[in-house]
């Protein structure tokens, strides 16, 4: 019979060596992740100006403090994609479902003027509340340099939880849920 202390350390010899490649794996994940974040900004977020293309098909020229005040006491998304990145419409249906339960700001960068994006939106049946940003100005600001990224602003107006590349709904939904938590 085997007694518990031998079972330990039968189990430890055969995870130890998977252990330390799960260590690097998680140090390179949280490296690369640091990296690409860099340039987002900390602390309040950034004023923006744009055009909102609503699902209705309605266009408001409004700011990012006057649509954040729709949502009050929650945090917002903020999903910043483009037409012409395979990436962005691989996650497409990911925010799809996070819209159905959350606000979303989407911004279409650098996809064209608004009448293409509607179009697009329409073509592609995506029911989002989309800011154009023809030339890249508003990801700038953000500290956006690549699509597709994910950044979430707290009930008080804090960026937080920023993220660039393919984000699973998952991982969406859990940054919105840390940011409303802490």
């Amino acid at each position: 019979m085997t007694t518990h202390p031998t079972l330990f350390r039968r189990t430890w010899r055969h995870l130890r060596p998977h252990l330390s490649t799960t260590v690097f794996a998680l140090v390179l994940f949280t490296g690369v992740h640091l990296w690409q974040t860099r340039d987002v900004p900390t602390g309040p977020a950034p004023e923006l100006s744009f055009t909102l293309l609503s699902p209705d098909g309605s266009r408001t020229a409004t700011t990012l403090t006057q649509w954040r005040t729709r949502y009050p006491g929650q945090p917002v998304a903020i999903h910043v994609w483009a037409e012409w990145c395979p990436v962005c419409k691989a996650e497409e249906h990911n925010v799809h479902r996070l819209v159905a339960d959350h606000p979303v700001l989407t911004i279409a960068m650098q996809s064209g003027p608004a009448d293409t994006v509607a179009k697009l939106l329409g073509q592609r049946q995506m029911p989002w509340q989309t800011a154009v940003d023809n030339r890249g100005e508003l990801a700038r600001t953000l500290g956006v340099k690549a699509v597709p990224a994910f950044l979430v602003i707290d009930a008080n107006g804090q960026l937080r939880g920023a993220s660039v590349g393919y984000t699973s709904e998952i991982g969406m939904r859990w940054r919105l849920w840390w940011a409303s938590a802490f």
